[in-house]
């Protein structure tokens, strides 16, 4: 069973925010530039372009140190009724799973690879 969409963003924020409060001072500055959006599941447009329907989270536009070479700016993406779905429907494993995509996505936005994410355990 789905919780509401309002619990699932409380968690998801509040999870967010612990997360960064826990990066170290220079880094978690760094990342409260980026905004993080929460979106129930990839929309359409995104499911054309090639994105699978269960994708748990995304990063777009530039990344650090490259910002102006984008016509986009830089933005965190979190599917939460993927991640919910993803987490068998545990709070807990919620919570753990969108702490590990946000900070797979913000890697992205550093400029880590596929291979050096999965290398931190954030596959």
């Amino acid at each position: 069973m789905q919780p509401c969409w309002q619990r699932l963003r409380q968690l998801a924020e509040a999870e967010v925010e612990a997360t960064l409060e826990a990066l170290p001072e220079p880094l978690r500055a760094r990342a409260r530039e980026v905004p993080v959006t929460f979106e129930r599941r990839p929309g359409r447009e995104l499911r054309e372009e090639g994105y699978a329907p269960d994708t748990l989270g995304m990063f777009t536009g530039a990344p650090y140190g490259e910002e102006g070479l984008v016509p986009l700016p830089p933005q965190i993406l979190l599917f939460l009724l993927n991640l919910w779905e993803f987490a068998g429907g545990d709070e807990e494993a919620f919570r753990e799973e969108v702490r590990t995509t946000y900070l797979h996505e913000l890697g992205h936005y550093l400029g880590l690879s596929e291979d050096e994410l999965t290398e931190r355990g954030l596959e």
